[in-house]
């Protein structure tokens, strides 16, 4: 596959244990966190990767406590704000969607997240995906339901429905190539599980905002060498 076609899915994990192991707030290993962010969208343009899918916040992450849940709104806010005049955006011309439950996120995070998808949404040169209070089995089961209404309507034939028509249903209808995580955890923790059941998964032991573009580089190289069967 052409490096410029490559779909890269990461779960963004260790910001906390980050912050821990420096004798850092939780508050500051976020920042470092969506500070990496920013380096690695550098870094997917420079290396032509059209798209990037970011596991941001799930919605298992509602259940930490409550000041830290706040003070990640009060970040989600202020960097997405941030991409509405970010310079890269528009001269690559990326198309930013946000996928997830975004009827959970605080008015004001929302507000800015409809100016970033309206600014962006007839962008085509890179894709790059923000899965926030993002549950894998229940845009799985919205799908399902969405489907079995159609179905009892009639405007749907049970007989017909396949693959391509079930993922037409999905927030996400692209399959990421890669998927990375950080920190440590050999996991997969509910991200992409329709969508990356043929994904090349990569686990590293770095938290990250350790993540290096050396270890993108080498990830990508890795799997370029690697045989995809997608199961035959």
């Amino acid at each position: 596959m052409s490096i410029n076609h490559l779909h890269i899915a990461i779960i963004m994990d260790g910001n906390r244990r980050y912050a821990k192991k420096r004798g850092l707030s939780v508050d500051c290993g976020h920042r470092r966190g969506a500070d990496k962010i920013e380096e690695i969208l550098d870094w997917c343009i420079e290396l032509k990767i059209k798209e990037l899918t970011l596991y941001t916040f799930s919605t298992e992450n509602f259940k930490r406590k409550k000041d830290e849940v706040n003070f990640l709104m009060h970040l989600f806010q202020e960097r997405f704000h941030r991409l509405i005049d970010d310079e890269r955006v528009s001269k690559n011309r990326i198309k930013i969607r946000f996928i997830g439950k975004i009827s959970m996120l605080p008015k004001k995070v929302r507000d800015e997240i409809s100016a970033v998808e309206k600014k962006t949404a007839r962008f085509s040169g890179y894709f790059l995906n923000f899965a926030i209070a993002y549950g894998g089995r229940q845009e799985i089961l919205d799908a399902a339901r969405e489907i079995a209404r159609k179905a009892a309507s009639g405007k749907i034939n049970p007989e017909r429905i396949n693959e391509k028509v079930f993922e037409s249903y999905l927030l996400l209808k692209s399959k990421p190539d890669i998927v990375i995580r950080t920190a440590g955890d050999l996991r997969t923790s509910n991200f992409l599980p329709w969508q990356s059941a043929y994904s090349e998964w990569f686990f590293l032991k770095n938290s990250w905002p350790e993540f290096r573009k050396s270890s993108l580089k080498k990830i990508i190289s890795e799997f370029r060498e690697r045989k995809r069967n997608f199961g035959r």
